[in-house]
């Protein structure tokens, strides 16, 4: 199950108590202070790991803690250090705070046994938590400020902080109190509600509507193995897949060859920044890619016009995200094996060019002719080696 965002509450381990204690030894009549630090509680450290995919672990998990710091011991001895705790998240994940106030709370549903059950034995606070998020309008960020995006593999971020340990009296001895009675409390736990929400980063976004190849192309670039069938929403999660482009050639010492990581997103329909369709929620994943790939059917199934699919799909880029719309694009007539070749693939590419002023290349990902084209296109837009020309606005300028 691809899941892509989550609530959670993380809390730091609270530092260990200082402690009261007083030498004690036969013969020695009065001992000194003696009682040892409390141990630091361990912190909540967010960590970028590029093995884990989706959130789908925080779904059914809301509590992160870390662990306690242990009190001081009698004879100077230092409480144990809390253990921290690594939480895992997928290497493109925005991390948001999300104050309990920022959500809207849901009374225990009775029609739904275990979520009743669930809330009935919650808290207060943590029923607020695990209410309902308010859904963001369309266009609109997610409540609360951006802490972190955890954008680099290996990425480590401390969110919460473990509490220092108190004092024990040892601290407190002086030459006018040999006999201190005081010690410090540990620091409190430091808690944080977040929202996780999950953006993939990619060098290339697979656009396009629904069936259009895309899975198709995925697969044939890379290892990937996306659901490939002839009925729309096959795909009903962004897929990744790596594509070699020297695949042929043997890398030396100098270079590794060249490869791009392709992001298919699954195909959009109008109005999905409206929430139609697979909508916002798939949208919001193209927004990490470098580079759109926009793939036209050049004989839809549902016998659409893939000059105006073009301009669904731009619009809807438009209407979600200006900075989006703006990306560089390379756009490709799919499916050419079904006009009986290349050249009458060339000829349908030609006329859409005229009416859209864009370039349009062609490829059958099925057979691969023309698939070491298209990557080579992106690669030089990626590189800097080819200037992208203006990109179609939206519905008016057509």
């Amino acid at each position: 199950m691809f899941i892509d965002s989550a609530n959670i509450l993380v809390r730091s381990g609270k530092g260990g108590d200082g402690c009261v204690a007083f030498h004690r030894e036969k013969y020695v009549a009065k001992g000194g202070p003696s009682g040892g630090d409390g141990g630091n509680g361990g912190s909540v450290v967010l960590v970028a790991d590029p093995s884990v995919e989706t959130l789908m672990d925080f779904a059914g998990r809301h509590h992160w803690f870390a662990e306690d710091g242990q009190q001081g011991g009698s004879k100077g001895m230092t409480g144990k250090k809390g253990q921290d705790l690594e939480v895992r998240l997928p290497v493109g994940t925005l991390v948001y705070e999300n104050p309990p106030e920022m959500l809207a709370p849901k009374e225990p549903d009775p029609d739904d046994p275990d979520r009743f059950l669930e809330e009935v034995f919650l808290t207060g606070t943590e029923r607020a938590h695990l209410g309902q998020v308010r859904s963001p309008q369309p266009g609109e960020a997610p409540s609360g400020p951006l802490m972190v995006d955890l954008n680099e593999p290996g990425m480590r971020y401390a969110i919460a902080q473990g509490g220092r340990g108190g004092f024990g009296n040892e601290h407190f001895k002086s030459a006018t109190n040999q006999t201190p009675r005081e010690a410090t409390p540990g620091e409190p736990a430091v808690e944080h509600y977040l929202r996780l929400e999950l953006k993939l980063i990619a060098d290339v976004g697979l656009l396009g509507k629904p069936n259009a190849g895309k899975s198709t192309f995925l697969a044939r670039i890379s290892a990937a193995q996306p659901k490939i069938a002839d009925y729309p929403f096959t795909t009903l999660k962004p897929q990744l897949g790596i594509a070699r482009l020297d695949a042929g050639r043997p890398a030396s010492a100098t270079s590794v060859g060249r490869r791009l990581v392709v992001a298919d997103i699954p195909g959009l329909i109008e109005n999905a920044h409206q929430g139609q369709g697979l909508g916002i929620r798939f949208l919001k994943h193209v927004e990490r890619t470098r580079v759109l790939l926009h793939v036209l059917e050049i004989e839809p199934t549902d016998r659409s016009d893939p000059i105006e699919n073009y301009r669904v799909i731009r619009n809807e880029l438009a209407q979600h995200s200006k900075t989006l719309a703006e990306k560089p694009e390379v756009v490709v007539l799919s499916k050419q094996d079904l006009l009986g070749g290349a050249e009458d693939a060339k000829v349908a590419a030609e006329l859409i060019r005229e009416q859209l002023g864009v370039e349009v290349l062609t490829m059958s990902a099925a057979t691969g002719e023309g698939v070491a084209e298209v990557l080579e296109a992106c690669w030089r837009l990626l590189d800097g080696t080819q200037k992208q020309r203006p990109a179609w606005r939206g519905m008016d300028d057509a």
